[in-house]
């Protein structure tokens, strides 16, 4: 029965991010990194999938009783079949972190131009994470350095002339 009560809500009265469940992305924490990350790209998969003519709340009903609510799992194969066609086989598959928490990973069924995207979100967020924490590196050896953000290789190199002067 809870279940029932859970999954009502999640098709009528999505909360928040819920709304673009259908797209088998779940974002919980708001205020994290990964979500400003990825919302955008959210937004265009949800622009891209969504026809015009069809509420988001049917879409959740289908992905509900279609694939209970999951990315690799069909219930019923007629009503995810449907949930297919209507989105074109748009769909979030999956993001992680790899070996640093800036190492994010995104798995996607989309269009090229959306593919891209991903992989652009990808490499701005691996850029920054890397050049943050090099600047991290660099500020522990020498406090009063002169940081120019940009570029890691120049960064890299800039911590290997710190630690060279410091031997």
């Amino acid at each position: 029965m809870k279940q029932m009560i859970d999954d009502f809500k999640y098709i009528f009265f999505p909360s928040g991010f819920e709304k673009y469940g259908y797209l088998g992305c779940h974002l919980i924490n708001k205020d994290s990194k990964y979500f400003k990350a990825l919302y955008p790209l959210v937004l265009a998969l949800d622009y891209e999938a969504k026809p015009k003519y069809c509420p988001r709340w049917f879409l959740r009903l289908l992905h509900v009783y279609g694939c209970d609510r999951s990315v690799v799992r069909v219930v019923n194969w007629r009503i995810y079949n449907l949930l297919d066609r209507l989105t074109k086989g748009i769909m979030f598959m999956d993001w992680k972190t790899k070996w640093h928490d800036y190492d994010l990973r995104i798995s996607i069924y989309a269009p090229k131009h959306l593919q891209d995207l991903a992989e652009d979100i990808e490499g701005g967020f691996y850029n920054r994470g890397k050049q943050e924490e090099l600047v991290e590196e660099i500020k522990r050896l020498d406090p009063e350095a002169s940081i120019i953000w940009g570029s890691i290789k120049r960064l890299e190199k800039q911590l290997e002339e710190l630690k060279d002067k410091n031997l």
